[in-house]
């Protein structure tokens, strides 16, 4: 059996028993500041530890600002993240520069869902997806050539259907055309009418995509824990696409107000019928007894 990756975090790697699976999708659900970029955080920096490269992140936000990446990675791993985008030339001169975080919609502060949106501005989103579909398609084959093994999708708004959602439809077209795709096949799609001459580099620096492993926070309008739990999987939700499901919300405990965690599927995997509580630190996110 492959090794596992460590998210980072103790106590969610003992709920999963022992953290994520290669070559899987892990979707972590919760409302806005319960702690979910800093576990996806942690998650790619692990990565250095395990397969000597840390993760890459996508910021899918529109609206406001970003996720505060930069500012979490300094923190909590003095780790300067380097925000940009891949040259898809330079993937095989030698001039390759590596980056940490990409922008994709650079927060315009547009809407992403569709019941926001007029028809006009809907299909003003469609002509935006297209003309990112390369420059995220490069960011990820660029960083899986050199090393890379883990990603993490961030800045997704809440949504009733997923259908309804640009920020989906951009990660469905991800999951199944980039992460869960051989990489000749991604390269392919990337290089298009420069495939012959890339083919013979293509083939002498393959990565075996099985080993890639994907965790999407999405962002709730639920914010209780019992809520996130309780809350139907519409069937074009990208959790149906999901081996593992991790819920993080706000629990009433008296006169308090904590947070909990939830293993809400585990597929192949451990999935404990326990809440874990936790709070949200200067170092981290620690589990609280």
């Amino acid at each position: 059996m492959a090794e596992l990756y460590s998210t980072g975090v103790t106590f969610i790697d003992e709920m999963l028993g022992g953290g994520v699976q290669p070559g899987t999708l892990v979707v972590v659900r919760g409302a806005t500041g319960v702690g979910k970029t800093q576990l996806g955080l942690s998650f790619l920096n692990e990565g250095l530890k395990q397969e000597g490269s840390r993760g890459i992140a996508l910021d899918m936000a529109s609206r406001g600002d970003s996720q505060q990446h930069a500012e979490y990675a300094r923190r909590l791993f003095d780790w300067e993240m380097a925000l940009g985008e891949v040259d898809p030339d330079t993937i095989w001169n030698g001039s390759f520069r590596r980056v940490d975080y990409f922008a994709n919609f650079n927060y315009t502060g547009k809407r992403v869902v569709r019941d926001n949106m007029t028809d006009e501005e809907w299909r003003a989103w469609k002509r935006v997806l297209n003309e990112k579909l390369s420059s995220v398609v490069a960011f990820y084959y660029g960083h899986f050539v050199h090393g890379v093994r883990r990603c993490v999708v961030d800045g997704i708004e809440p949504f009733d259907k997923a259908g309804d959602s640009i920020q989906i439809e951009l990660f469905e077209y991800l999951l199944h055309k980039v992460l869960r795709k051989r990489h000749d096949l991604v390269a392919r799609e990337l290089f298009r009418g420069k495939w012959l001459e890339v083919k013979e580099q293509v083939a002498a620096n393959p990565y075996d995509h099985e080993a890639l492993a994907a965790m999407f926070l999405q962002t709730t309008r639920e914010v209780d824990l019992s809520d996130l739990i309780a809350a139907e999987t519409q069937e074009d939700d990208l959790t149906t696409n999901a081996t593992t499901i991790i819920v993080m919300g706000r629990v009433i405990d008296g006169a308090k107000v904590r947070r909990g965690a939830f293993i809400l599927k585990n597929r192949g995997g451990q999935c404990p019928d326990e809440i874990r509580f936790f709070e949200v630190t200067a170092q981290g996110l620690r589990a609280v007894d």
